[in-house]
Protein backbone atom coordinates (compact mmCIF):
# COMPACT_ATOMS: atom_id res chain seq x y z
CA UNK A 1 0.00 0.00 0.00
CA UNK A 2 2.78 2.50 -0.05
CA UNK A 3 2.36 2.77 -3.89
CA UNK A 4 -1.50 4.29 -5.20
CA UNK A 5 -2.11 2.25 -8.27
CA UNK A 6 -4.23 5.13 -10.48
CA UNK A 7 -6.13 3.93 -13.25
CA UNK A 8 -7.78 5.87 -16.16
CA UNK A 9 -10.65 7.25 -14.19
CA UNK A 10 -8.70 7.43 -10.88
CA UNK A 11 -8.71 10.48 -8.68
CA UNK A 12 -6.81 11.33 -5.44
CA UNK A 13 -6.29 14.70 -3.23
CA UNK A 14 -3.45 15.87 -3.00
CA UNK A 15 -3.20 15.75 0.67
CA UNK A 16 -3.08 12.38 0.54
CA UNK A 17 -0.61 12.87 -2.73
CA UNK A 18 1.80 14.96 -0.88
CA UNK A 19 2.20 13.19 2.33
CA UNK A 20 2.67 9.70 1.48
CA UNK A 21 4.60 8.44 4.53
CA UNK A 22 2.40 10.24 6.74
CA UNK A 23 0.26 8.21 9.00
CA UNK A 24 -1.98 6.07 6.62
CA UNK A 25 -3.52 3.40 8.36
CA UNK A 26 -5.81 1.23 6.53
CA UNK A 27 -8.40 -0.28 9.18
CA UNK A 28 -11.10 -1.89 6.42
CA UNK A 29 -12.87 -2.33 4.02
CA UNK A 30 -16.31 -0.15 3.28
CA UNK A 31 -19.17 -1.45 1.95
CA UNK A 32 -18.55 -1.11 -1.77
CA UNK A 33 -15.15 -2.75 -0.87
CA UNK A 34 -12.87 0.59 -1.13
CA UNK A 35 -10.45 0.59 1.28
CA UNK A 36 -10.88 3.18 4.08
CA UNK A 37 -7.81 4.70 6.20
CA UNK A 38 -7.24 7.24 8.86
CA UNK A 39 -5.72 10.03 9.14
CA UNK A 40 -4.85 12.22 12.26
CA UNK A 41 -4.77 15.90 11.96
CA UNK A 42 -3.30 18.70 14.61
CA UNK A 43 -4.77 21.66 15.38
CA UNK A 44 -2.09 24.06 16.01
CA UNK A 45 -2.91 26.33 18.82
CA UNK A 46 -1.36 29.71 17.74
CA UNK A 47 -1.51 29.71 13.61
CA UNK A 48 1.39 31.03 11.97
CA UNK A 49 3.32 31.44 15.07
CA UNK A 50 4.97 28.39 14.55
CA UNK A 51 8.67 28.45 13.38
CA UNK A 52 10.07 25.19 11.80
CA UNK A 53 6.77 23.94 11.08
CA UNK A 54 5.31 26.58 9.33
CA UNK A 55 2.33 25.16 7.44
CA UNK A 56 1.86 25.13 3.90
CA UNK A 57 6.20 24.35 3.70
CA UNK A 58 6.73 22.07 0.91
CA UNK A 59 8.08 18.84 1.21
CA UNK A 60 11.02 19.66 -0.79
CA UNK A 61 11.81 22.79 1.75
CA UNK A 62 12.18 20.57 4.44
CA UNK A 63 14.12 17.88 2.96
CA UNK A 64 16.52 20.99 1.70
CA UNK A 65 16.45 21.95 5.53
CA UNK A 66 17.26 18.70 6.07
CA UNK A 67 20.31 17.93 3.65
CA UNK A 68 21.77 21.37 5.16
CA UNK A 69 21.66 20.30 8.59
CA UNK A 70 23.53 17.04 7.93
CA UNK A 71 25.76 19.12 5.32
CA UNK A 72 26.82 21.35 7.98
CA UNK A 73 30.10 20.88 8.91
CA UNK A 74 30.72 19.64 12.91
CA UNK A 75 32.27 22.38 15.28
CA UNK A 76 34.84 20.14 16.45
CA UNK A 77 36.07 19.63 12.73
CA UNK A 78 38.34 21.94 13.26
CA UNK A 79 39.55 21.15 15.94
CA UNK A 80 40.31 17.69 14.88
CA UNK A 81 42.33 18.72 11.85
CA UNK A 82 44.91 21.12 14.81
CA UNK A 83 47.77 18.56 15.52
CA UNK A 84 51.19 19.31 17.47
CA UNK A 85 53.52 19.78 15.21
CA UNK A 86 55.72 17.58 16.56
CA UNK A 87 52.83 14.47 15.38
CA UNK A 88 53.01 15.45 12.03
CA UNK A 89 55.81 13.60 10.91
CA UNK A 90 54.66 10.67 12.54
CA UNK A 91 51.16 10.76 10.97
CA UNK A 92 52.90 11.24 7.07
CA UNK A 93 54.89 8.12 7.73
CA UNK A 94 51.81 6.43 8.56
CA UNK A 95 49.91 7.57 5.69
CA UNK A 96 52.55 6.31 3.18
CA UNK A 97 52.58 3.03 4.98
CA UNK A 98 48.62 2.38 4.13
CA UNK A 99 49.21 4.04 0.64
CA UNK A 100 51.97 1.51 0.25
CA UNK A 101 49.23 -1.92 1.89
CA UNK A 102 46.46 -0.22 -0.54
CA UNK A 103 48.70 -0.52 -3.70
CA UNK A 104 49.68 -3.75 -2.58
CA UNK A 105 45.69 -5.06 -2.83
CA UNK A 106 45.51 -5.26 0.80
CA UNK A 107 45.37 -2.84 3.93
CA UNK A 108 42.22 -0.58 4.07
CA UNK A 109 40.16 -2.09 1.93
CA UNK A 110 39.51 -5.06 4.08
CA UNK A 111 38.40 -2.81 7.06
CA UNK A 112 35.25 -1.85 4.47
CA UNK A 113 34.35 -5.95 4.31
CA UNK A 114 31.75 -7.71 6.93
CA UNK A 115 32.66 -11.09 8.15
CA UNK A 116 30.67 -12.60 4.95
CA UNK A 117 33.36 -10.26 2.47
CA UNK A 118 30.24 -8.22 1.38
CA UNK A 119 31.01 -4.34 1.49
CA UNK A 120 29.82 -2.59 4.76
CA UNK A 121 28.80 0.65 3.71
CA UNK A 122 28.17 3.46 6.46
CA UNK A 123 24.81 5.16 6.22
CA UNK A 124 24.18 8.94 6.62
CA UNK A 125 21.82 8.99 9.98
CA UNK A 126 18.27 9.76 9.10
CA UNK A 127 16.93 12.27 11.39
CA UNK A 128 14.13 11.50 13.51
CA UNK A 129 10.48 13.04 13.25
CA UNK A 130 9.61 16.11 15.36
CA UNK A 131 7.81 14.77 18.07
CA UNK A 132 5.60 18.12 17.82
CA UNK A 133 4.74 17.36 14.45
CA UNK A 134 0.76 16.95 13.06
CA UNK A 135 1.37 13.70 11.25
CA UNK A 136 2.85 10.51 12.72
CA UNK A 137 5.25 8.28 10.53
CA UNK A 138 3.35 4.82 10.64
CA UNK A 139 3.65 2.22 7.55
CA UNK A 140 0.06 1.18 6.17
CA UNK A 141 -1.41 -2.07 7.70
CA UNK A 142 -4.07 -4.04 5.65
CA UNK A 143 -6.84 -5.90 8.24
CA UNK A 144 -8.94 -7.97 6.46
CA UNK A 145 -13.04 -7.47 5.90
CA UNK A 146 -14.79 -8.77 8.95
CA UNK A 147 -18.64 -9.70 9.24
CA UNK A 148 -20.21 -6.29 10.16
CA UNK A 149 -21.46 -7.38 13.63
CA UNK A 150 -18.39 -8.14 14.81
CA UNK A 151 -16.78 -5.33 13.33
CA UNK A 152 -19.14 -2.94 15.16
CA UNK A 153 -17.64 -4.54 18.42
CA UNK A 154 -14.62 -3.97 17.75
CA UNK A 155 -14.71 -0.52 16.49
CA UNK A 156 -16.47 -0.01 19.88
CA UNK A 157 -13.75 -1.27 22.01
CA UNK A 158 -11.23 0.46 19.68
CA UNK A 159 -13.35 4.04 20.42
CA UNK A 160 -13.10 3.19 23.91
CA UNK A 161 -9.15 2.79 23.58
CA UNK A 162 -8.52 5.39 21.59
CA UNK A 163 -10.20 7.57 24.18
CA UNK A 164 -8.12 6.65 27.19
CA UNK A 165 -5.07 7.44 24.49
CA UNK A 166 -5.93 10.66 23.15
CA UNK A 167 -7.45 12.17 26.45
CA UNK A 168 -4.38 14.55 26.05
CA UNK A 169 -4.54 15.27 22.65
CA UNK A 170 -7.79 17.67 21.86
CA UNK A 171 -6.71 19.18 19.20
CA UNK A 172 -6.46 15.90 16.66
CA UNK A 173 -8.57 14.96 14.39
CA UNK A 174 -9.49 11.50 13.73
CA UNK A 175 -10.55 11.60 9.83
CA UNK A 176 -11.65 8.04 7.84
CA UNK A 177 -11.10 8.59 4.02
CA UNK A 178 -10.40 6.98 0.98
CA UNK A 179 -7.43 7.51 -1.71
CA UNK A 180 -7.37 7.46 -5.44
CA UNK A 181 -11.08 7.29 -5.92
CA UNK A 182 -13.34 8.27 -9.04
CA UNK A 183 -15.15 11.24 -9.41
CA UNK A 184 -18.27 10.23 -8.39
CA UNK A 185 -16.35 9.30 -4.84
CA UNK A 186 -14.25 12.25 -4.29
CA UNK A 187 -16.44 13.65 -1.32
CA UNK A 188 -14.58 10.16 0.26
CA UNK A 189 -11.22 11.61 0.48
CA UNK A 190 -9.94 15.15 2.45
CA UNK A 191 -9.40 17.96 0.08
CA UNK A 192 -7.30 21.16 0.62
CA UNK A 193 -10.50 23.70 0.19
CA UNK A 194 -12.00 22.10 3.51
CA UNK A 195 -8.51 22.64 5.39
CA UNK A 196 -8.98 26.47 4.37
CA UNK A 197 -12.57 26.49 5.22
CA UNK A 198 -11.49 25.37 9.28
CA UNK A 199 -8.77 27.82 8.86
CA UNK A 200 -11.45 30.61 8.26
CA UNK A 201 -13.78 29.05 11.08
CA UNK A 202 -11.01 28.97 13.43
CA UNK A 203 -9.61 32.32 12.77
CA UNK A 204 -13.28 33.44 12.77
CA UNK A 205 -14.18 32.46 16.21
CA UNK A 206 -16.75 35.31 16.67
CA UNK A 207 -18.28 35.08 13.47
CA UNK A 208 -19.79 31.05 13.99
CA UNK A 209 -20.16 31.19 18.26
CA UNK A 210 -23.26 30.19 18.78
CA UNK A 211 -24.65 29.67 15.17
CA UNK A 212 -26.84 27.18 13.85
CA UNK A 213 -24.88 26.13 10.40
CA UNK A 214 -25.77 23.99 7.92
CA UNK A 215 -22.47 22.04 5.54
CA UNK A 216 -23.66 21.29 1.93
CA UNK A 217 -21.58 18.81 0.60
CA UNK A 218 -19.80 17.87 3.77
CA UNK A 219 -17.90 14.50 2.45
CA UNK A 220 -15.78 12.90 5.66
CA UNK A 221 -17.41 16.20 7.91
CA UNK A 222 -13.91 17.97 8.76
CA UNK A 223 -15.33 21.10 8.16
CA UNK A 224 -18.28 20.63 10.52
CA UNK A 225 -16.28 18.81 13.04
CA UNK A 226 -14.04 21.99 13.23
CA UNK A 227 -17.38 23.89 12.90
CA UNK A 228 -19.09 22.25 16.04
CA UNK A 229 -16.04 23.65 18.13
CA UNK A 230 -17.62 27.08 17.73
CA UNK A 231 -21.65 26.62 16.79
CA UNK A 232 -24.42 26.15 18.50
CA UNK A 233 -25.42 22.96 15.89
CA UNK A 234 -24.00 21.84 13.10
CA UNK A 235 -26.23 19.68 9.66
CA UNK A 236 -23.58 18.09 8.26
CA UNK A 237 -25.34 17.18 4.90
CA UNK A 238 -24.50 15.18 1.57
CA UNK A 239 -25.89 12.50 -0.22
CA UNK A 240 -25.20 8.62 -0.35
CA UNK A 241 -25.11 6.26 2.51
CA UNK A 242 -21.94 4.90 2.53
CA UNK A 243 -20.18 8.67 2.59
CA UNK A 244 -23.04 9.37 5.25
CA UNK A 245 -21.90 6.51 7.14
CA UNK A 246 -18.29 7.72 7.18
CA UNK A 247 -18.73 11.35 8.08
CA UNK A 248 -21.05 10.13 11.19
CA UNK A 249 -18.40 7.84 12.09
CA UNK A 250 -15.78 10.81 11.88
CA UNK A 251 -17.85 12.59 14.08
CA UNK A 252 -18.18 9.81 16.65
CA UNK A 253 -13.90 9.82 16.47
CA UNK A 254 -14.09 13.07 17.29
CA UNK A 255 -16.49 13.42 20.05
CA UNK A 256 -13.63 14.40 22.63
CA UNK A 257 -13.52 17.95 20.27
CA UNK A 258 -17.19 18.58 20.27
CA UNK A 259 -18.15 17.41 23.32
CA UNK A 260 -16.55 20.11 25.90
CA UNK A 261 -17.25 22.70 23.19
CA UNK A 262 -20.84 22.01 24.04
CA UNK A 263 -21.59 21.88 19.90
CA UNK A 264 -24.13 19.37 18.01
CA UNK A 265 -23.37 17.82 14.54
CA UNK A 266 -26.54 15.70 12.76
CA UNK A 267 -25.53 14.49 9.46
CA UNK A 268 -28.16 14.40 7.15
CA UNK A 269 -28.94 13.60 3.56
CA UNK A 270 -29.50 16.80 1.35
CA UNK A 271 -29.92 15.89 -2.13
CA UNK A 272 -28.91 18.87 -4.56
CA UNK A 273 -30.50 17.19 -7.09
CA UNK A 274 -33.93 16.85 -5.15
CA UNK A 275 -36.50 19.83 -4.02
CA UNK A 276 -37.47 18.59 -0.73
CA UNK A 277 -35.66 17.63 2.44
CA UNK A 278 -35.97 13.67 3.25
CA UNK A 279 -38.24 12.71 5.44
CA UNK A 280 -39.14 8.95 5.03
CA UNK A 281 -38.88 7.06 8.34
CA UNK A 282 -37.09 4.07 5.95
CA UNK A 283 -34.07 6.12 5.80
CA UNK A 284 -31.39 6.07 8.15
CA UNK A 285 -30.38 10.39 7.53
CA UNK A 286 -33.26 10.98 7.38
CA UNK A 287 -34.77 15.06 8.62
CA UNK A 288 -37.43 15.10 11.31
CA UNK A 289 -40.02 17.59 11.56
CA UNK A 290 -38.34 19.54 14.25
CA UNK A 291 -35.02 19.86 12.53
CA UNK A 292 -36.90 20.76 8.83
CA UNK A 293 -38.30 23.94 11.16
CA UNK A 294 -34.67 24.58 13.27
CA UNK A 295 -33.23 24.88 9.71
CA UNK A 296 -35.47 26.76 8.49
CA UNK A 297 -36.17 29.49 11.07
CA UNK A 298 -32.23 29.39 12.97
CA UNK A 299 -29.77 28.65 9.93
CA UNK A 300 -27.67 31.86 9.68
CA UNK A 301 -24.29 30.30 8.50
CA UNK A 302 -24.21 28.01 5.12
CA UNK A 303 -20.43 26.78 4.55
CA UNK A 304 -19.54 24.20 1.51
CA UNK A 305 -16.03 23.54 0.80
CA UNK A 306 -14.57 22.67 -2.79
CA UNK A 307 -18.08 20.68 -4.22
CA UNK A 308 -17.53 23.12 -7.38
CA UNK A 309 -15.87 20.66 -9.42
CA UNK A 310 -18.48 19.04 -12.11
CA UNK A 311 -21.03 21.52 -13.98
CA UNK A 312 -24.26 19.77 -12.82
CA UNK A 313 -23.53 19.31 -9.56
CA UNK A 314 -22.39 23.21 -9.70
CA UNK A 315 -25.91 24.18 -10.67
CA UNK A 316 -27.30 21.84 -8.29
CA UNK A 317 -25.63 23.53 -5.22
CA UNK A 318 -26.50 26.92 -6.62
CA UNK A 319 -30.09 25.55 -7.21
CA UNK A 320 -30.30 24.27 -3.57
CA UNK A 321 -28.81 27.51 -2.53
CA UNK A 322 -31.19 29.92 -3.68
CA UNK A 323 -33.79 27.71 -2.67
CA UNK A 324 -33.18 27.52 1.14
CA UNK A 325 -32.25 31.24 1.26
CA UNK A 326 -34.93 32.50 -0.50
CA UNK A 327 -37.10 30.94 2.38
CA UNK A 328 -35.17 31.89 4.86
CA UNK A 329 -36.74 34.85 7.43
CA UNK A 330 -34.19 36.16 8.09
CA UNK A 331 -30.33 37.21 6.57
CA UNK A 332 -27.83 34.55 6.09
CA UNK A 333 -24.05 34.06 5.17
CA UNK A 334 -22.81 31.84 2.99
CA UNK A 335 -19.00 30.93 3.01
CA UNK A 336 -17.51 28.54 -0.18
CA UNK A 337 -13.73 27.36 -0.55
CA UNK A 338 -12.61 26.48 -4.12
CA UNK A 339 -9.65 25.03 -5.35
CA UNK A 340 -8.90 27.01 -9.21
CA UNK A 341 -8.04 23.58 -10.88
CA UNK A 342 -6.07 23.74 -14.11
CA UNK A 343 -6.36 21.17 -16.91
CA UNK A 344 -5.24 21.05 -20.64
CA UNK A 345 -8.26 19.91 -22.55
CA UNK A 346 -9.04 19.15 -26.11
CA UNK A 347 -11.30 21.64 -26.83
CA UNK A 348 -9.57 24.32 -26.17
CA UNK A 349 -6.27 22.93 -27.24
CA UNK A 350 -4.95 25.05 -24.03
CA UNK A 351 -4.88 25.30 -20.22
CA UNK A 352 -8.29 26.33 -19.02
CA UNK A 353 -10.10 25.97 -15.52
CA UNK A 354 -13.92 25.41 -17.14
CA UNK A 355 -14.94 23.91 -13.51
CA UNK A 356 -13.88 27.10 -11.79
CA UNK A 357 -15.05 29.50 -14.32
CA UNK A 358 -18.66 28.08 -14.78
CA UNK A 359 -18.78 28.52 -10.55
CA UNK A 360 -17.80 32.04 -11.27
CA UNK A 361 -20.35 32.31 -13.91
CA UNK A 362 -23.38 30.98 -11.57
CA UNK A 363 -22.09 33.41 -8.88
CA UNK A 364 -22.61 36.31 -10.99
CA UNK A 365 -25.69 34.86 -12.11
CA UNK A 366 -27.15 34.66 -8.34
CA UNK A 367 -25.65 38.37 -7.87
CA UNK A 368 -27.58 39.54 -10.53
CA UNK A 369 -30.67 37.52 -10.11
CA UNK A 370 -34.19 39.59 -9.26
CA UNK A 371 -37.26 37.82 -8.36
CA UNK A 372 -38.36 40.45 -5.19
CA UNK A 373 -37.86 37.49 -2.62
CA UNK A 374 -34.26 37.43 -2.05
CA UNK A 375 -31.30 39.88 -2.70
CA UNK A 376 -27.35 38.24 -2.98
CA UNK A 377 -24.67 40.07 -2.37
CA UNK A 378 -21.43 38.81 -3.33
CA UNK A 379 -17.39 39.17 -2.38
CA UNK A 380 -14.20 37.37 -2.97
CA UNK A 381 -12.61 37.01 0.68
CA UNK A 382 -8.34 37.09 1.14
CA UNK A 383 -6.77 33.82 1.70
CA UNK A 384 -4.52 35.05 4.36
CA UNK A 385 -6.10 33.79 7.70
CA UNK A 386 -4.20 32.70 9.66
CA UNK A 387 -3.02 28.93 9.05
CA UNK A 388 -4.09 25.93 11.83
CA UNK A 389 -4.08 23.10 10.34
CA UNK A 390 -0.74 21.15 8.34
CA UNK A 391 -1.37 21.46 4.45
CA UNK A 392 0.02 23.10 1.63
CA UNK A 393 -2.19 26.63 1.12
CA UNK A 394 -1.60 27.46 -2.75
CA UNK A 395 -2.19 31.15 -4.31
CA UNK A 396 -5.08 28.68 -6.28
CA UNK A 397 -7.42 28.02 -2.83
CA UNK A 398 -9.97 30.86 -3.02
CA UNK A 399 -12.86 31.97 -0.31
CA UNK A 400 -16.31 33.50 -1.01
CA UNK A 401 -18.85 35.14 1.11
CA UNK A 402 -22.13 35.28 -0.34
CA UNK A 403 -24.72 37.81 2.07
CA UNK A 404 -28.48 36.85 1.40
CA UNK A 405 -31.14 39.43 2.49
CA UNK A 406 -34.78 38.79 2.66
CA UNK A 407 -36.34 41.31 0.37
CA UNK A 408 -39.53 42.76 1.74
CA UNK A 409 -42.94 41.77 0.02
CA UNK A 410 -44.12 44.89 -2.32
CA UNK A 411 -47.85 45.42 -1.26
CA UNK A 412 -50.43 43.86 -3.36
CA UNK A 413 -52.57 46.44 -5.26
CA UNK A 414 -56.25 45.49 -5.45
Amino acid sequence: MDHITFHHDTVLSDVHMLLPNARHLMTRLNAVGQPVFISKFKILSDGDEHGNEVPGRSLKEEEEEEEGEYDEPREDAEQDTKVPRGTAGEEGEEREEGEEEEEGGEGKVEAFLDEDGDLDITHRPRKPPKETSGRDLVCPIIIQRSNPVLEEEEEEEEDSTEDEADKSFNDIIKIEHTMATTLEDVGKQVWRGAFLLADFILSEPLTFRGATVLELGAGTGLTSIVMATIAKTVYCTDVGEDLLGMCKRNVTLNRHMIEPAGGDVRVRQLDWLQHDLCTDDDVEFRWTEEEVADLYNNTNIIIAADVCYDDDLTDGFFRTLYRLCSNFPHTCTVFISIEKRMNFTLRHMDVSCDAYNHFRHCLSQLQDLEDGRCGFRVQQLPSTCAQFLLYERIEQLELWKVTTTPLPLEPSTV
